[in-house]
């Protein structure tokens, strides 16, 4: 019995400082090694100052911006709260919440449907995408509010619109911040 507890002692020890210890800062400094960049969540720098990350979300709410898709995230795009509404598609609040979105929206552009993104939340909650139709629709806002032409915006979207990945994975989309950043290099609000 005795050599049976002191077996399972050494054994605890020794997988804790192998699995709990060694093996993780092994992983972490290859990562820091081989992937720099995405070990460090794909920070985005401005002047030298942090902005943001590649792979979470922001509200921009300005008419000279692209807006993200909504967030149930805490108090939005909070990765501390990561997490989707937990609402149902029957319930309530969440059908007059995506109603009255869709009607802010429709107003801003009459001419064209809603697309689904710009009134739903992701799983997450953190998600930086847009979906290319969710850009289209927001680009005449974005193009008056900036006065340059809409081919100007059209061919910004074009350059940050990344395809499925691995060409077969997922949909096409649109990183908002990294899109709002380029909009303000090259065509700031005056």
């Amino acid at each position: 019995m005795k050599k049976n507890l002191l077996t399972a002692v050494l054994m605890t020890l020794a997988t804790t400082i192998l699995l709990g210890l060694i093996y993780p800062l092994v992983v972490t400094a290859i990562a820091q090694v081989l992937f720099p960049k995405q070990a460090n969540g794909e920070l985005i720098s401005k002047d030298g100052k942090i902005v943001g990350s590649a792979l979470i979300g922001q509200t921009f709410s300005g008419a000279g911006y692209f807006h993200s898709r909504p967030s149930a995230a805490g108090s939005g795009y909070d990765a501390a709260n990561s997490n989707g509404s937990q609402l149902g598609p029957t319930n309530r609040q969440l059908i007059e919440r995506v109603t009255s979105d869709a009607a802010a929206l429709q107003a801003e552009n009459k001419a064209a449907p809603v697309p689904v993104d710009l009134v739903t939340t992701s799983a997450s909650g953190l998600d930086p995408h847009i979906s290319p139709a969710a850009a289209e629709f927001q680009l005449l806002r974005v193009s008056r509010a900036r006065r340059i032409t809409p081919d100007q915006v059209r061919q910004l979207v074009r350059q940050h619109t990344e395809g499925r990945q691995f060409g077969f994975l997922g949909e096409a989309r649109v990183n908002v911040l990294e899109l709002n950043l380029e909009l303000d290099e090259h065509y700031p609000l005056h």
